[in-house]
């Protein structure tokens, strides 16, 4: 990895510090706080959140959308997810007028020459998130100066600790939920009655691509039938430095 220039260094240092003075400020703000201040810091064509339309993805987007249903989102369609994924997406769309959903896919010429079998998933789970997940993602966000995601420090694993406000790369990440409860999402749901994602109903507690995803057992935590049986825990996008 090459060293970064002076100016880029000091960029870096800035965007550390304003961070870490916006963590600071948000600590104990409420999710709406947190989005409104993230969209008064780049205004909404610089502000983008980023949902996998999963089985917790409802409550970001209804907290979201009261705020400014016009903020774009980013949904990864990676070519495996599960169909009641996609049909959700469009169902949370019209319920809650979301205004600026964009689909981003994976590149064909990148598909075709790293994973032309769809077998990548098996053999090399990084490197199929990789060209389906962080690529599409970087390739996404590059217009934007901020994004928003739904981690919750509940969700244990390298997420136990996550802040409010992060510096990401160029980018500041807000992570809205970081202090929120499994209680208080599930109050959410009830509050604005907002429709569980179909593979809840069957035993599934997060949901990703489906080659890549299995039922939780019973006093499992929630991400555990995602990679079941291998070291991984994450796809990648929030281990991968923005640039």
């Amino acid at each position: 990895m090459s060293a970064l220039a002076p100016d880029e260094r000091s960029e870096s240092v800035r965007g550390l510090v304003l961070a870490q003075d916006l963590d600071r400020e948000l600590r104990n703000a409420s999710p709406q706080e947190i989005i409104a201040k993230a969209l008064q810091m780049v205004e909404r064509e610089h502000l983008a959140l980023v949902s996998s339309f999963g089985t917790e993805s409802a409550a970001l987007l209804k907290v979201m959308a009261e705020v400014d249903p016009a903020i774009p989102v980013i949904f990864l369609d990676t070519g495996w997810l599960f169909e009641e994924t996609l049909t959700y997406r469009d169902t949370l769309i019209a319920r809650l007028g979301l205004r600026n959903v964009r689909s981003i896919k994976p590149l064909e010429q990148t598909l075709s020459r790293e994973d032309p079998d769809r077998s990548l998933w098996f053999s090399d789970p990084d490197a199929c998130c990789r060209i389906r997940k962080v690529e599409p993602l970087s390739r996404a966000l590059a217009p934007f100066q901020a994004w928003i995601n739904g981690r919750k420090r509940f969700q244990g694993g390298v997420r136990a600790d996550i802040p409010v406000v992060e510096e990401d790369g160029s980018r500041l990440k807000f992570n809205p939920f970081a202090n929120v409860s499994r209680d208080q999402i599930e109050a959410i749901y009830k509050a604005s009655k907002l429709p569980p994602h179909p593979l809840v109903a069957k035993g599934f507690l997060s949901v990703g691509c489906m080659p890549c995803t299995s039922r939780a057992k019973a006093g499992e935590d929630v991400r555990a039938g995602r990679w079941r049986g291998t070291a991984k825990t994450e796809c990648g996008i929030h281990t991968h430095k923005g640039s």
